[in-house]
């Protein structure tokens, strides 16, 4: 088997591969840089991030490689248009976001050139996203980490939607070795998009203590919760994500309205920051539903190594 050939406006990644945009500090500078040196689409996570941080990473990514670097800012972020603006200013490659549905970010991307990439789950969403000018589009199921927009697993929802568009289409959710991988292009996908991969390389933010629980974790460990945002998500069970399904998670203690929407049952940004720094007590730990498929923590370069090796 082959590389398909992945075109997103005028991008062509050597490799069809995406590393997801992990906000709230997992996707930072030195993964996207890495994942972007070795062919791939590297993203920075940056809902969480303020506009001179976010400015920050993308330079400081950009002094780290020659490669294609793309930001991935969730909608439901209550500053998303000025984080948008910002990543256009600094000169992000392309734009990816999910978490809700922006109209807007697509007027953002004909006015500047910079190509529109949105997560969607539905077969409308994805219609909707072609007419309003999306370069492509990511299709994440139920199976993914981070926030999901779906019960349905994205092995259930790509066939269909790929006949749908004629725009590229990128797979997600439950992506993590090489044989997801092969699974995704036989299905005459254009890309892969991959998280929880690369949540357990060398070169991602979290904690070692995060990154051991990846490698230690089963899947039968993997549970949804309901975000405070009002999206389900995928998460590995600890003590604070048990809180969270029983409805006994504690209010937030210093709530700064970084959502436009919250229910305010507990803060989802303060639950993930603890988890990238391994508080094993009071983290949410994002993961999606293949993280049994993580053997041992990687680096990117490794990653690549025996994805290329298999495809030669």
């Amino acid at each position: 088997m082959k590389f398909p050939k992945l075109k997103i406006g005028n991008l062509e990644p050597k490799y069809p591969i995406i590393q997801g945009g992990m906000a709230i500090r997992v996707s930072m500078a030195e993964l996207a840089a890495a994942v972007a040196s070795e062919g791939g689409i590297g993203v920075l996570g940056g809902s969480a991030l303020t506009v001179d941080e976010l400015k920050a990473e993308i330079k400081k990514a950009r002094s780290m490689t020659d490669g294609i670097i793309g930001v991935n800012i969730m909608f439901a972020a209550r500053g998303f248009m000025k984080l948008l603006r910002a990543s256009v200013e600094e000169g992000i490659d392309v734009i990816i976001s999910g978490a809700g549905f922006s109209r807007d970010m697509f007027t953002v991307g004909k006015e500047t050139g910079v190509p529109v990439v949105p997560i969607v789950s539905s077969l409308k969403l994805a219609k909707i996203s072609e007419r309003l000018g999306a370069a492509a589009i990511v299709v994440e199921g139920g199976n993914a980490g981070g926030h999901l927009g779906t019960d349905i697993d994205s092995w259930d929802l790509i066939e269909k939607i790929k006949a749908s568009v004629n725009i590229p289409v990128i797979g997600a959710g439950d992506v993590v070795n090489v044989d997801d991988i092969k699974r995704m292009f036989r299905a005459k996908l254009d890309g892969v998009q991959m998280g929880t991969r690369f949540l357990a390389s060398e070169e991602s933010s979290v904690s070692d203590v995060f990154k051991k629980l990846c490698v230690k974790a089963k899947d039968s460990d993997v549970v949804k919760i309901m975000s405070s945002v009002g999206f389900p998500a995928n998460a590995i069970r600890t003590r604070f994500s048990e809180l969270v399904l029983n409805g006994e998670a504690p209010p937030p203690e210093n709530c700064t309205d970084c959502l436009k929407h919250c229910r305010k049952n507990f803060c989802i940004k303060d639950a993930l920051l603890r988890a990238k720094d391994g508080d094993m007590e009071r983290g949410v730990f994002f993961t999606g539903e293949g993280l049994g498929k993580i053997k041992e923590i990687l680096s990117v370069h490794d990653i690549f190594a025996r994805i290329k090796t298999s495809f030669e």
